[in-house]
């Protein structure tokens, strides 16, 4: 195997036209703006040229047993994307890269003081979306620090992966590769579903179908691989992610009804203090809350991952479970204007 990875005609031409693209900014931006570019191309070349083909990995010896291993099972996923859920058959996922960090990027989340709605980021390719991720902690903590500044509840996370939308090759990545057989498949389903239907401007719409083909992706990977223990541990750790569900968008929901209220400044604060106390309390624990509390931010950010399931949910039982005719049918509401999804919009909580 060579000593360095030669990335592929295709990648270096997307590249050139990406680094163009923001060359081109350099008129229309401010400085912050043309800055967090440029760190994003950055991230992204740096990311790209650490990616080796997991195949040669798997065949080197000098490869690490336990990593070989997992490179292994990502592929036989991989495979499977392709064969049993009609995921794009392309080069994404079958590569990989050894990142010198836990994330692949820390995603930053503001939402106003009194109001459950994310501050949006737009760009020229992805469109408006309700985050905006850096490739460096400390980049995303200055950013946050400025939103509340101004006045902002702002949710700072760490990213395992993210999706290119087809646009590269996204590789495999050291801080997801040794997660659980099921957080791999998930992740690597989830992360697929982006690149079939993707709506601009509606970060809930994308995200909450990519949340419906993981979970039925991943239901269709444990029966095809016969894992009934993992499938049993699955199901639990469902039963716990819904509870938790339920009680952010209980919280969610007390909260807009609180915000529409004409109520003194000081008045609404300390009313919105003490339901984002109850809810802490009410998940002492949990591992999301351990460096966190609780605020307009988080709960909006978890929002955008699961406001719309239910409804994807439903389009799917509508097509018969056939996920190409589910497919079609979502790439038709994404390339529809957002006034036209009359039919996935979902009653307000």
């Amino acid at each position: 195997m060579s000593p360095c990875f030669l990335p592929q005609e295709g990648f270096v031409r997307r590249l050139t036209n990406l680094l163009l693209a923001v060359v081109a900014l350099l008129a229309l931006t401010g400085c912050e703006t043309l800055s967090y570019y440029l760190q994003a191309v950055g991230g992204q070349m740096a990311m790209m040229a650490r990616a080796k083909p997991a195949a040669e990995l798997i065949a080197d010896p000098a490869t690490p047993p336990a990593l070989r291993e997992r490179l292994a099972l990502a592929l036989s996923i991989r495979d499977y994307a392709v064969s049993g859920l009609k995921l794009p058959d392309n080069a994404s996922y079958r590569s990989y890269a050894q990142l010198d960090r836990p994330f692949a990027v820390w995603n930053v989340v503001a939402a106003p003081e009194f109001s459950l709605e994310p501050v949006q980021s737009c760009f020229p390719v992805a469109g408006c979306v309700a985050y905006r991720g850096f490739f460096a902690q400390a980049d995303a903590e200055r950013h946050a620090a400025a939103l509340r500044a101004a006045g902002n509840d702002v949710f700072v996370y760490g990213v395992p992966a993210y999706s290119t939308l087809g646009r590269f090759d996204d590789p495999l990545l050291s801080s997801f590769i040794r997660y659980a057989d099921t957080e791999l498949a998930r992740l690597i389903f989830h992360e697929l579903a982006h690149q079939v239907a993707y709506a601009r401007d509606d970060s809930t719409f994308n995200e909450s179908f990519a949340v419906v083909v993981e979970r039925e992706g991943l239901r269709r990977w444990l029966a095809a691989t016969g894992r009934g223990a993992q499938t049993q541990d699955y199901l639990a750790l469902q039963e716990r992610r819904k509870a938790f569900t339920a009680e952010l968008e209980q919280a969610r929901a007390k909260l807009k009804l609180l915000y529409r209220q004409r109520l003194a400044p000081e008045a609404m604060r300390g009313r919105k203090q003490a339901e984002l106390q109850g809810l802490r309390a009410r998940l002492a624990g949990q591992e999301r809350f351990k460096d966190q509390a609780p605020n307009n931010a988080m709960l909006a950010s978890f929002a955008t991952y699961t406001d719309l399931v239910g409804t994807f949910e439903h389009l799917l039982q509508e097509e018969g479970n056939d996920l190409g005719r589910f497919y079609a049918r979502v790439k038709t509401y994404a390339a529809s204007a957002p006034s036209n999804r009359g039919p996935l919009s979902v009653p307000s909580r």
